[in-house]
């Protein structure tokens, strides 16, 4: 199974085949934004309208089935928030709780995160049908947030990480994320030696694979089914906003997934 690209309309994602749940990972396209937040921002601390991004959120949830989202309040912490319906505060993500990821098994609850270069990651549990949504950037990759929040599902909701169902999105990808030392020396003191699998050095610097350090972080968690796409935000900012590409001006991608009922 892969992560395959889903339009509908205008609107243009990316969806794990190995999660039956609503979800997506979103792009740039099929939103009402302009300018440098063209079209669909998901985010309303980089300057848009909020009419707009009330809108695209509302775009958004036609697609997918949701209404009235849980946000994260993102500071590359690696603190996973447990919630149901009831935590939906609007659409300003900056009045919600510090987290960088969310679980539930609250039917009908829309998980969001928030992403420009970082790694999201969604989660599903298809026995007991919680879901969880983590926002990875390089300090959470190396906190180990994706691991962290397969374990606290299993805590929170009895789930075995074995029968998860997990998937990568796009995100800032080897090719691009160019850095100094103490990125991989962050990434070797939480995973060892294993770490340097995913770290090249070449021209001075050192590019790292986010990706699959993520993917590691799931599987030290006891993840066995993981989806990853391919791309990479910083190629293809036509499709994506890349923080790093901008300079910082630009919109915000989103990471959706929906808690549904288990049917017998």
């Amino acid at each position: 199974m892969s992560v395959i690209t889903v339009k509908a309309g205008a609107l243009e994602y990316l969806a794990a085949e190995g999660i039956a749940v609503p979800h997506a990972f979103t792009t740039r396209l099929g939103g009402v934004s302009r300018g440098t937040l063209e079209s669909l921002n998901l985010a309303m601390h980089r300057g848009d309208d909020p009419e707009n991004v009330a809108e695209n959120f509302r775009i958004l949830g036609a697609a997918l089935g949701f209404r009235d989202p849980v946000l994260t309040h993102q500071t590359h912490s690696d603190i996973v928030r447990r919630v149901t319906k009831a935590d939906a505060m609007g659409l300003d993500n900056h009045a919600c709780p510090e987290c960088d990821a969310l679980i539930t098994d609250d039917p009908g609850t829309a998980l969001v995160i928030f992403t420009a270069d970082c790694t999201p990651v969604l989660l599903w549990d298809p026995v007991t049908g919680a879901v969880g949504a983590a926002h990875a950037g390089w300090r959470g990759t190396a906190a180990g947030i994706a691991g962290k929040t397969a374990r606290a599902m299993a805590e929170a909701f009895g789930c075995d990480p074995a029968d998860l169902r997990t998937a990568i999105g796009p995100n800032i990808g080897p090719c691009c994320f160019a850095t100094d030392a103490d990125v991989p020396q962050a990434m070797a003191a939480s995973y060892g030696r294993e770490a340097e699998k995913w770290v090249d050095f070449r021209g001075g610097k050192y590019y790292v694979n986010l990706k699959e350090l993520n993917a590691h972080s799931l599987r030290l968690a006891g993840v066995r089914h993981i989806e990853i796409s391919r791309e990479c935000t910083a190629c293809d900012c036509r499709r994506f906003w890349s923080h790093r590409v901008t300079g910082g001006a630009r919109g915000s991608q989103g990471a959706v997934i929906v808690c549904k009922e288990v049917t017998p």
